[in-house]
């Protein structure tokens, strides 16, 4: 079987994930990408993957599968539309379902055409542990997304704090996932994946750092329960071409394709 792979976006997340499926000689693949007339991507265009043009069309070609590899307005664009015709999207710009009405559009669009909306588990590790404890009454859950500096330069002159001159840890933000993820929308992905794992937007604690110490960037999970706790530690190498996105990102992305496509799934 050939499978039909579309994406929306081809920054250096998709790019990366197209590459790992075209060298998967297990897994024949056709890889499509919604790009707008004169895109800067076209330059660079892989031969494996043919460009579209037009929405429509791509879902015309039937894909078992749709990747935003874009910003979360193209999940707010494109998510629903896609779902209503029944072919599964994956999320990867998480923080969009911070916005609780366009997530329930989505979970409306979904009913309707009886598809999927997939959030890959990111830069982020425990997913399992979360979702099993999200129904416990006591449980707490805080994140803390540490970063070096080169993550947050725009953010950090906004707040007239000059990166160059940071010597020591600045918080730039202390509350819950939702409000990080929308005020953050390239950064705290994983925030919104964990609050969507486990115990909600408005319940799972957030603390976002930068640190000119460290050189790559760090996740810190803890979370408490009458049922015991667990701690994780995650130190990932950011994108070669995006520091705001750690590099394993992109291999999560293509692992939650294999899994969707796949007859046996570890839940």
């Amino acid at each position: 079987m050939t499978y039909k792979i579309a994406y929306i976006g081809f920054g250096s997340i998709a790019q990366e994930v197209a590459r790992i499926m075209q060298e998967e000689e297990d897994f024949p693949c056709v890889q499509l990408v919604l790009l707008r007339d004169g895109s800067k991507a076209l330059d660079n265009l892989p031969n494996y993957v043919m460009p579209m043009f037009s929405f429509h069309k791509m879902l015309a070609c039937k894909p078992d599968i749709v990747i935003e590899a874009a910003s979360q307005e193209a999940v707010w664009q494109y998510a629903s539309a896609t779902m209503k015709y029944g072919f599964p999207f994956v999320v990867s710009s998480v923080g969009a379902l911070a916005d609780q009405a366009e997530r329930e559009k989505m979970l409306a669009a979904a009913t309707i055409g009886n598809a999927k909306l997939i959030i890959p588990s990111g830069a982020v590790a425990g997913l399992d542990y979360v979702q099993a404890i999200k129904r416990i009454p006591d449980a707490q859950l805080i994140y803390e997304s540490r970063k070096p500096v080169q993550a947050w330069t725009e953010e950090l002159k906004a707040l007239g704090v000059n990166p160059e001159q940071l010597q020591e840890s600045y918080v730039l933000y202390q509350g819950v996932a939702q409000e990080a993820a929308l005020k953050y929308p390239k950064n705290l992905n994983v925030a919104a994946t964990l609050a969507m794992a486990g115990l909600g937007m408005d319940k799972t604690q957030v603390r976002v750092v930068a640190d000119p110490q460290i050189q790559r960037n760090q996740h810190l999970i803890e979370v408490k329960s009458s049922l015991g706790s667990m701690r994780v530690e995650l130190t990932n190498l950011p994108s070669t071409n995006n520091p705001k996105t750690s590099g394993v990102v992109a291999h999560s992305v293509a692992a939650t394709i294999f899994k969707h496509c796949s007859r046996l799934q570890i839940a």
